[in-house]
């Protein structure tokens, strides 16, 4: 691994992070909040998620040597939000423990695998380009809250682009926090470290429980996070084992549950940051930056809470233009997959229109329905018509 370390690839890793503490990891905050969990409760829970992801990236990046990204489940956080607050912590445990031994079993049966390779290349591409489509948009959405944090992002991109650049996003991201630190927009305050103190809980099944939180969980955490994840690795060239991956993630789900862990999961945002040519220009180095972006889970899962404060307080339009910059080569590589096939054009415009509209229907999100109006569009269009074979 040392010989095929690289600063591009550490630097991905680190984005990667970043971006997870700095966004999605506010649902788990809020849900916490509204569940009504004590201080300890939710620090075990950040300490729980933060762990499995750091163990899981760096295990299966150095087992495969593919950057497999982990993370928690945002969409099912998001689910957790308005039913944690109707069930007692206990229940919410044995609910997550049920989700984590459906998912292992899913996983490792090969079931998910084989319907997730019917889907043609070409949907698979117009989905990873629609799920980053918006993070794309955000260097420019940027411009209008943060001009010259997000100008400058850009700006340090493209002319380090043009002369260096394998260390493009590292640029950005300096010349970001430079000029957000000239404009005192850095807010951290860091009171004390302290290491996090994990809270284990005693499970308590209930079928209410299992049924509002267990059942959505599971299909959320499929459908919005596992399915994405794979087709991100598909469409950056890799082949990954689907049993291993959702089965190892599944396990330890269940290991963690007691201590707060809802799910432990494929990412797919933050892989594409992981997987593209951003992180290395060879595909077969860059599982670095999976095992780059697991140290620093485990990093500041270690102390819980506490180092979560630093990537709070960095401005959102630096976090936004720095994550899109980093997502541009995954952007530019899943539209070209979309289009390369003259008969698959269309429902990849539908998978792809489907995914960056942000629906949510049943508490699923984009993701999986742009992959189902895709498949549907293919089956529809690519039958042939008794005239037509005629």
């Amino acid at each position: 691994m040392w010989r095929d370390a690289s600063l591009s690839a550490v630097l991905a890793g680190f984005v990667a992070v970043v971006v997870s503490y700095s966004g999605p990891l506010v649902i788990v905050l809020t849900a916490a909040s509204a569940g009504g969990l004590s201080t300890a409760e939710t620090g075990s829970w950040i300490w729980a998620i933060s762990i499995g992801s750091g163990l899981t990236c760096i295990a299966l990046s150095l087992r495969t040597r593919m950057p497999v990204i982990t993370a928690w489940s945002t969409p099912g956080a998001a689910l957790l939000v308005t039913s944690l607050g109707a069930y007692s912590y206990a229940e919410a445990v044995g609910a997550f423990l049920v989700t984590g031994a459906v998912i292992t079993l899913v996983g490792l049966t090969g079931i998910f695998g084989r319907l997730i390779r019917q889907v043609p290349g070409a949907i698979v591409s117009a989905m990873l380009a629609g799920i980053l489509f918006s993070f794309g948009a955000g260097v420019f959405t940027s411009l209008r809250t943060g001009p010259w944090i997000a100008g400058a992002v850009l700006v340090g991109y493209l002319l380090a682009k043009r002369w260096l650049p394998r260390y493009a996003v590292l640029v950005a991201l300096a010349a970001g926090l430079a000029v957000s630190a000239a404009g005192s927009r850095i807010d951290v305050r860091l009171d004390r470290i302290e290491l996090a103190r994990p809270v284990l809980t005693a499970p308590d099944f209930s079928l209410a429980s299992l049924i509002g939180i267990a059942v959505p969980l599971i299909l959320a955490t499929l459908a919005s996070q596992n399915a994405p994840g794979m087709a991100v690795l598909s469409a950056s060239g890799y082949a990954p084992d689907d049993r291993l991956l959702i089965g190892s993630t599944g396990l330890v789900s269940t290991a963690l549950a007691p201590f707060g862990s809802h799910a432990v999961n494929l990412a797919a945002i933050t892989a594409a940051i992981c997987t593209g040519p951003e992180a290395h220009h060879d595909p077969r180095r860059r599982y670095v930056a999976g095992v780059s972006c697991g140290a620093f889970y485990l990093l500041v899962g270690s102390f819980g809470s506490t180092l979560v404060v630093l990537f709070a307080g960095l401005p959102k339009e630096l976090v936004a233009a720095v994550a899109g910059v980093a997502l541009f080569g995954a952007l530019a590589g899943g539209l070209t997959g979309a289009v390369q096939e003259p008969k698959d054009r269309e429902p990849a415009l539908i998978t792809f229109l489907a995914t960056a509209s942000g629906l949510t229907l049943f508490g699923i999100g984009s993701a999986f329905w742009g992959l189902l109006f895709g498949v549907l569009a293919h089956l529809i269009l690519s039958r042939r018509t008794p005239h037509a074979r005629a």
